[in-house]
């Protein structure tokens, strides 16, 4: 039986432990070198810069290199998703032919985006200086890329069906827009880490042969 005294001494006892025990510190993300680092490389981008932020908040490195390459990794995953859910929704619009088309068309355009990634990814290679030297290719992909999102969207006349598929394509359409402004804006990110090197701004893919080389 706990006495009135007895009782006393545990609450002082209680109250006197939890006092001294010391208050953990929540390290505040926003300082670390790891926001530091994401912060250097989505300040670039021009409109929204959220989906560039919750991307690489998660990615764990404080290599810029591998964060812009983990935010095109993440803008290619979001569009193989949007290929799932424009698949998924066929069947719905399957008796309006004018919705199936473009759903079609939609699905199509996403693909060849994907497509464009197979370049991308061989032409910025896994270091600063085949990306450097390939700047051009890989910009010029990534346009490509954003634009069938924008060619997508643009085909839907439909206000209710362009609203269901920009709510299913949304996140890859605006990491595709994230990803190219972080290309566009290298210049200003390698400058940001010291990073040295020379960004190419001509065209590296294999150009025919000259005209003359046609004749005798």
């Amino acid at each position: 039986m706990i006495t009135p005294i007895k009782l006393a001494f545990l609450l002082l006892f209680i109250t006197t432990t939890a006092t001294a025990a010391p208050k953990a510190k929540r390290r505040n993300y926003l300082f670390t070198p790891h926001a530091k680092a994401v912060a250097g490389i989505c300040t670039v981008v021009l409109t929204n810069t959220s989906p560039c932020c919750k991307t690489l908040k998660h990615v764990p490195t404080d290599d810029p290199i591998e964060l812009i390459r983990a935010l095109a990794a993440a803008t290619e995953s979001s569009v193989k998703r949007s290929v799932v859910f424009l698949s998924e929704i066929k069947p719905k619009h399957k008796s309006n032919a004018t919705a199936a088309a473009v759903v079609n068309s939609c699905e199509k355009n996403l693909k060849y985006a994907l497509e464009d990634f197979t370049d991308f990814w061989n032409a910025m290679g896994k270091d600063v200086k085949t990306l450097a030297h390939n700047y051009f290719t890989c910009k010029k992909k990534l346009m490509s890329i954003m634009g069938y999102h924008w060619t997508c969207l643009d085909d839907i006349d439909d206000k209710n069906l362009l609203k269901e598929v920009e709510t299913g394509i949304s996140v890859g359409k605006n990491l595709s827009s994230n990803t190219y402004d972080v290309f566009n804006g290298l210049k200003t990110i390698f400058k940001t880490f010291g990073i040295k090197v020379k960004l190419n701004d001509e065209d590296t893919s294999p150009q025919p042969p000259p005209l003359s080389n046609y004749y005798y």
